[in-house]
């Protein structure tokens, strides 16, 4: 804004004269700003609650029902993905326990047997693995 329109605006001599928070068209300038201590300070949900009075109804309705199916959507996920997740698990451990269990049975017989090879033949024979086959006697 120009100083000319300044001047049109306010009766002021200068601008420092203007007090804050005194109108441009009064004759004089008023006092000190009220002070607003004493009322009680609105809280964020108070004040989000005034807001929603600037929008029309069709819009305040729009945005419950977005928030409302987007929460109970959320729900739904995540007990779907409990479900899923239980059934993965049980299922899994149903499938391959007994995959796991077979094998453990297999190097367990295993281990027998090479501690048995070991017993009969000596220390040296069970670690060499499986004796060579002879090569036939000539004639």
């Amino acid at each position: 804004m120009s100083l000319k329109n300044f001047d049109s605006l306010c009766e002021c001599s200068s601008l420092t004269e203007c007090q804050v928070g005194s109108s441009p068209t009064a004759g004089s300038p008023s006092g000190p700003l009220k002070e607003y201590d004493d009322e009680p300070d609105e809280t964020l949900s108070e004040r989000l609650w005034g807001l929603t009075e600037m929008f029309p109804e069709c819009v305040r309705n729009g945005t419950y029902t977005v928030t409302t199916n987007t929460w109970s959507g959320i729900k739904g996920l995540y007990g779907l993905s409990r479900s899923v997740m239980w059934v993965v698990a049980s299922s899994s451990v149903i499938l391959f326990a007994p995959v796991i269990f077979e094998v453990e049975r297999a190097q367990v017989a295993e281990m027998e047997k090479s501690q048995q090879k070991q017993v009969l033949l000596g220390t040296n024979t069970a670690m060499a693995g499986p004796m060579p086959a002879m090569p036939p006697m000539p004639r």
